[in-house]
């Protein structure tokens, strides 16, 4: 069976299909059986000196979405969008209620909200497949009520700097728009054209950034169903592609990163993550804002750039929120 062909995949058998993936495109042992790292091994100090060398302009462009209370959070899974309080104001500083001596004032905040409400990365804790965690682990050994034990999001606070290389897929298969349609599955070949159009190329290590365009149109007409609703995003017949360009992590300008609803007529949720991180232990990145450096690369004809999109280091976290840079 031809894993990487849409028109072979079963549509009523999500778990057969997840199955033969997951056990086709396994890194388990590849890094070692004390690996907590996955893909993002992929990158060494040779691609991250090619990486360097591609700063030009030294123009840099965040590719986060603001941190607030008018995110696309809907409450999903306790996800909300971030409650920012403040603690110490200006006024108090005026009103002289602070309890500092001469005239010193100041403003303290604080900020609530999960790790996933925003733009962020998904660790390798993230996702398990029949109870199995990244490299194999039992799912019960690695992630407790005190958090990631094994695989936290801290180890890879210094790792995803790398060549980053954004692919416009929305652009590339809709230039009228720049943006694909809610449901539409990216494949493959979908993936290949776009590289080619763009006279780019993807190889180890590179952290690829796909924009479908769906946050651009979510700007311009509401949320609505941004976060958790129809969206496009790759196939899951795309893991085959995602395993042998041996990429170090992946990123979309979507609430979910593959498409939704997902490729299948009976009940179904997010299988290609289920293939690519606890199987595969890739990296994922969600609703990542493309739409300035896709501009900035479409005017230059050039689409990789040093990326820096580092976790913060939570010790236990499955996830991290970021404010990815792309230094052009």
């Amino acid at each position: 069976m031809n894993l990487d062909n849409p028109a072979s995949l079963d549509r009523n058998d999500p778990e057969g299909e997840i199955s033969r993936r997951g056990k086709a495109y396994r890194n388990w042992g590849r890094w070692g059986e004390d690996d907590v790292l996955g893909t993002l091994n992929f990158i060494d100090a040779a691609k991250r000196k090619q990486a360097a060398a591609l700063v030009r302009e030294g123009e840099v462009i965040s590719l986060s979405q603001p941190f607030d209370m008018n995110g696309p959070q809907k409450g999903w899974r306790r996800r909300t969008n971030p409650v920012h309080t403040m603690l110490d104001t200006g006024t108090d500083a005026e009103r002289g209620t602070q309890g500092f001596p001469h005239g010193l004032g100041g403003a303290d905040d604080v900020i609530s909200m999960p790790l996933q409400c925003s733009t962020q990365w998904d660790g390798l804790g993230h996702i398990f497949d029949h109870g199995a965690a990244w490299n194999g682990r039992r799912a019960g050994d690695v992630v407790t009520s005190d958090g990631d034990l094994v695989t936290g999001i801290e180890h890879a606070a210094a790792a995803p700097v790398s060549r980053g290389v954004l692919l416009d897929v929305g652009r590339h298969l809709h230039p009228e728009t720049g943006e694909l349609t809610d449901g539409y599955a990216i494949t493959t070949a979908d993936l290949e054209s776009c590289i080619e159009a763009q006279r780019s190329a993807v190889g180890q290590g590179d952290i690829v950034l796909v924009r479908t365009g769906q946050l651009s149109r979510a700007k311009r007409d509401g949320w609505g169903d941004y976060a958790g609703g129809p969206a496009p995003g790759l196939s899951l017949t795309t893991a085959g592609w995602l395993y042998s360009s041996e990429i170090a992590a992946i990123a979309t300008d979507t609430w979910g990163f593959e498409v939704r609803p997902n490729e299948f007529d009976v009940p179904a949720f997010q299988p290609l993550h289920q293939v690519v991180i606890p199987n595969m232990g890739l990296t994922v990145g969600e609703l990542w804002d493309l739409d300035q450096l896709a501009e900035k690369c479409g005017e230059r004809g050039r689409y990789d750039f040093l990326l820096v999109a580092a976790p913060l280091p939570i010790t236990g976290a499955v996830g991290s929120p970021i404010n990815p840079i792309a230094i052009l």
